[in-house]
């Protein structure tokens, strides 16, 4: 049982939800996702665009793979050229383009997975809930949605999940809740990931023009004279690039490097440059939302 719980959801935030078998995490997720309703007590908030994926994927439906993503694509308002695209698009992300012909209960699991994953992804929802969306899949499609989530929170979407590995996208979650007892509580993060291989990204943008809010991986930010540099773990570089080239106006980028790992024996990667350490001018603080379940 759930009581009382209060939960903000504000857009460009990655929400981490743990807690031991059987305290109602998935019960949790499945009314955020408006899967279930409450027995007692309401929901309030206003509903955003929402996705859903879980564990395990129930693939017993009269469709192809693609089929399916097109059908649901329709269901979020797309013209069904665009939710083919975008079903081809992800397919083809996840590593599962081979598929697109199969039926549905002719899939592995993992294959099977990765459609769910596709059909969360493809109508880009605001609100993305993934209970352990990861079980199935193999190490690149892991990766993959890992980039996609990325993508989502720095389009200004929520997400929140569970996950049986405690260090999936450990460096990127801004906000961490344990279910305990009959309610939440709060519990501290760990910060952008500071190990491992990072990239340096230096970028020009348009005169005037403010770095897009919510970067993927909360990068490291210099001014220079005549742009920005960002410093973010390797994991999030290709989001990041996929974000200031994407962004309206897109960012130029002028020089991409990487930097030693700060726990290898070249020590911490180089500090800030000289000529400017001051935040950058412009940046966009994140807006808030708020979301109230209450469940017994």
């Amino acid at each position: 049982m759930l009581r009382g719980v209060e939960l903000d959801l504000p857009p460009h935030t990655l929400i981490r939800i743990e807690g031991a078998n059987g305290t109602g995490k998935s019960t949790l997720l499945r009314l955020l996702a408006g899967i279930d309703t409450p027995t007692e007590g309401r929901i309030t908030g206003r509903r955003p665009r929402t996705a859903y994926v879980p564990e395990r994927f129930s693939a017993a439906l009269p469709f192809t793979a693609a089929g399916y993503l097109v059908h649901l694509g329709r269901v979020h308002g797309l013209r069904s050229a665009e939710a083919a695209d975008r079903a081809r698009s992800w397919l083809d992300r996840l590593g599962a383009a081979g598929h697109a012909d199969t039926p549905l209960p002719e899939l592995s699991k993992g294959t099977g997975q990765k459609v769910a994953v596709a059909q969360a992804l493809l109508a880009e929802p605001e609100l993305l809930v993934l209970d352990e969306a990861w079980t199935g899949l193999d190490a690149a499609a892991r990766d993959e949605l890992d980039r996609a989530v990325t993508e989502r929170v720095a389009a200004g979407a929520t997400v929140v999940y569970v996950d049986h590995d405690p260090l999936r996208l450990a460096g990127s979650v801004d906000v961490g809740y344990r279910v305990e007892g009959r309610g939440l509580r709060a519990v501290p993060v760990t910060g952008p990931a500071r190990t491992g291989p990072r990239v340096r990204i230096e970028a020009t943008g348009p005169a005037g023009a403010a770095l897009p809010a919510g970067l993927p991986g909360a990068p490291e930010q210099d001014a220079l004279a005549d742009g920005v540099r960002l410093t973010v773990a390797a994991t999030h570089s290709d989001a990041l690039l996929r974000a200031l080239l994407t962004a309206r106006p897109p960012w130029h980028i002028r020089r991409l490097a990487t930097v030693p790992d700060p726990a290898g024996p070249d020590g911490p990667p180089p500090g800030p440059d000289p000529s400017g350490t001051a935040p950058v001018p412009g940046a966009v603080p994140r807006s808030r939302g708020r979301s109230t379940p209450e469940a017994s």
